[in-house]
């Protein structure tokens, strides 16, 4: 089951490690959209969520602190979904749509993420950990 586990938290992240790669590929055009949700710094905070996530996702994928890496996803998703996606603000069906089905999947990672954080702060958390959870 171990080994099921770590495909699991690899497969979890490749969502967070791709998005980290746009960050840093696509920073101008990111900030672009950032700064029209009137978030502040919007080119730093590109570049700072991009390596937060990527950082996350690297710490869950080696099983460092796998607990702490789950649950710090949960903040990035619960902003991305409510800042970024905002579906109950867009007037056309069509973007209503694309940007509620783009809140859902942050919505569920989310929740996805808290499930991952239960399971490896708990006693009996699956191996294949380089260091154990923080939260026991």
């Amino acid at each position: 089951m171990d080994v099921v586990a770590l495909i699991a938290r690899i497969a979890f992240t490749a969502i967070f490690i791709g998005a980290a790669v746009g960050h840093f590929t696509a920073t101008e055009a990111m900030a672009g959209y950032a700064a029209a949700k009137k978030l502040p710094m919007a080119k730093l905070a590109v570049q700072v969520s991009g390596a937060y996530i990527l950082l996350a996702s690297a710490l869950l994928i080696l099983g460092i602190w796998p607990d702490l890496a789950a649950i710090a996803l949960v903040p990035f998703l619960l902003v991305t979904a409510f800042v970024f996606h905002d579906f109950w603000k867009q007037e056309s069906p069509e973007a209503r749509q694309m940007e509620q089905q783009q809140f859902l999947k942050d919505l569920s990672l989310a929740g996805g993420a808290l499930a991952l954080f239960v399971l490896y702060a708990s006693d009996n958390h699956p191996g294949l950990n380089l260091v154990g959870p923080l939260f026991t």
